[in-house]
């Protein structure tokens, strides 16, 4: 996420109470995690595992929760809790607004484009020419929609990520900032749910096909030319490239990729990230020509038991 100015270190430090190490002049642009992160952003690590990634990545800023040695060319905010003050940042620079109508007095719609009855249309939408949106669609803030798109009934672009931090009382949810972004003629069923990024953007390439009743976590990018079947659940920040065809059902774990032209048959678990190209089945995921033989040697075994009787 981009703030609207140039912030300094000094000023940002400011906002959070909190102390700063390195120039107090030193330009920032905006706020990322860390798999999206970019020069001029601030990312937040709070666990000693990730310590070096975040001061080892290309934001210029990282919100610790540790005296450490700041990295040539980068600032720190020393901070009791960053989980916390990143949701601070979130709330100043992208806060909640309530909307009193059905299409929002700032959402832009191209020409051609028909909004059926009780669809909502969030603050800063933008939708293109030409888009069909279906009733009961609800469309969260700050989404952007291109041209010739279909959205069936009953779908939701833009709730919040699925991201806890675990607290002696509860649950903390890192609050969601970012985008739904859904390029040209992509089709999406009805009851979807495609939830927004963190801080980035949750993107759907064009020319896209998703059936019904499919969900799509945060700040995953799906590519072009891609078909997803029903009940597919997509963990959050996994990367489909092109022409990936997602069978019925498939469920996968967050972070992994899912190389160009790769085909997932329905029910399976992708736990891995797996190469293009290729044809895959089962839990864990295997190639499906593998797969398949092990099954049909499995059947085998009581036939091989009665033999050695």
């Amino acid at each position: 996420m981009k703030f609207p100015k140039v912030y300094s270190l000094q000023e940002i430090a400011k906002m959070l109470n909190c102390e700063f190490v390195g120039d107090k002049n030193f330009s920032i642009r905006g706020m990322n995690e860390i798999h999206v992160v970019e020069h001029g952003d601030i990312v937040f690590v709070d666990h000693p595992k990730y310590y070096d990634k975040a001061l080892q990545s290309a934001a210029s800023i990282v919100l610790i929760n540790k005296n450490v040695d700041c990295p040539e060319g980068k600032g720190l905010l020393i901070s009791d809790d960053p989980f916390r003050d990143f949701n601070k940042l979130t709330q100043y620079f992208r806060p909640f607004q309530s909307s009193n109508t059905s299409i929002a007095d700032s959402a832009r719609i191209g020409e051609g484009t028909v909004i059926q009855p009780n669809t909502f249309v969030g603050n800063n939408v933008v939708i293109g020419v030409n888009c069909r949106i279906h009733s009961n669609v609800s469309i969260y803030d700050h989404t952007i929609i291109g041209d010739n798109v279909v959205i069936h009934a009953g779908t939701v672009l833009g709730a919040d990520a699925f991201y806890y931090k675990k607290r002696p009382d509860g649950y903390d949810q890192l609050i969601s900032g970012g985008r739904v972004v859904i390029q040209n003629n992509v089709g999406i069923g009805a009851l979807c749910t495609i939830d927004k990024g963190v801080t980035g953007d949750t993107t759907i390439g064009e020319g896209t096909k998703i059936d019904n009743q499919v969900h799509v976590g945060h700040d995953t990018v799906i590519g072009k030319n891609c078909l997803i079947a029903s009940q597919t659940g997509i963990a959050g920040c996994v990367i489909i490239e092109d022409d990936v065809t997602l069978w019925g059902q498939v469920g996968t774990t967050s972070g992994i990729t899912i190389g160009e032209k790769a085909v997932v048959l329905g029910q399976t678990g992708v736990t891995k990230s797996i190469a293009g190209g290729k044809t895959y089945f089962g839990t864990p995921v295997q190639e499906s020509r593998e797969k398949l033989k092990q099954l049909a040697n499995i059947k085998k075994i009581p036939e091989i038991l009665s033999k050695l009787k």
